[in-house]
């Protein structure tokens, strides 16, 4: 049975970390749930759990895994969360390129700088609900691989891909793509035709969608609020509108 050496306890809890995660090409899913969704899709090199929850999980784990036992005291240690789990799972981070034919034949989400790991991870949800494969992300859009960001995907990291290279770029390979992002100025989503073959710009919590990546914008949408003209909060999460975007484009292709 594999042992847990301190160094490998120290190295675990460092996966906070960006640049540990960059050196090791290490990255940590925790909880049962998300440990049990992921364990089938990613190459694992090692799986902490208490001895009560390898006891209680056994029947639905792959026979020739090998289980590290722990204590919850080493959990403590490593686990991110605020209430530490009973089992962690590491990863090898995977390699994998764009899917150049899913951004030619189906709908991309791009997201600029977007920075709070939950939101990433709600928007990986979306994404997957709505059977959209890739996500592009600018460099400075939060890492997918951070702990709190595997967490609030529930799941969703096992069948969607974050790629990170710089928008304007990303685009610009693609001219033939409708390139769509939300405004205040925009036209009416609701009243708008929308593709099946698209790419849709998510921006920057507060900032929204920057000046130098809003050029490459080919159609500018507005999500309405209502009833019109009344007063209303500011903006809405970029999750949220993410979602109602989505939506909108999903709606109107299964008309």
């Amino acid at each position: 049975m594999p042992q847990l050496t301190n160094n490998d306890r120290k190295l675990y809890a460092d996966l906070d970390r960006p640049r540990t995660r960059r050196e090791t090409g290490l990255f940590m899913a925790e909880g049962t749930k998300c440990v049990l969704d992921t364990l089938p899709h990613f190459r694992q090199k090692c799986l902490c759990a208490t001895a009560d929850w390898s006891e209680r999980h056994r029947h639905s784990l792959p026979a020739t895994l090998d289980i590290t036992i722990v204590k919850k005291a080493d959990l403590e240690r490593m686990s991110h969360l605020s209430t530490p789990p009973e089992v962690v799972a590491i990863y090898h981070i995977p390699e994998c390129e764009i899917d150049v034919a899913s951004v030619l034949n189906g709908l991309t989400i791009l997201l600029d700088r977007v920075q709070d790991p939950g939101n990433l991870g709600t928007i990986m949800r979306i994404a997957d609900w709505y059977g959209v494969r890739q996500i592009i992300c600018s460099p400075e859009t939060v890492d997918v691989w951070s702990p709190k960001v595997v967490q609030a995907t529930m799941g969703a990291i096992s069948r969607v891909r974050c790629h990170y290279t710089t928008l304007p770029e990303f685009i610009s390979r693609f001219p033939e793509i409708p390139v769509y992002g939300t405004f205040l100025d925009g036209s009416n989503i609701y009243a708008t035709h929308l593709p099946d073959n698209a790419m849709v710009i998510m921006g920057n919590e507060g900032q929204g969608i920057s000046a130098e990546v809003a050029q490459c914008v080919t159609r500018r949408l507005l999500i309405p609020s209502y009833p019109p003209g009344e007063p209303t909060s500011e903006s809405l999460n970029v999750g949220m509108a993410t979602a109602i975007t989505i939506s909108e484009f999903r709606r109107q292709s299964l008309k």
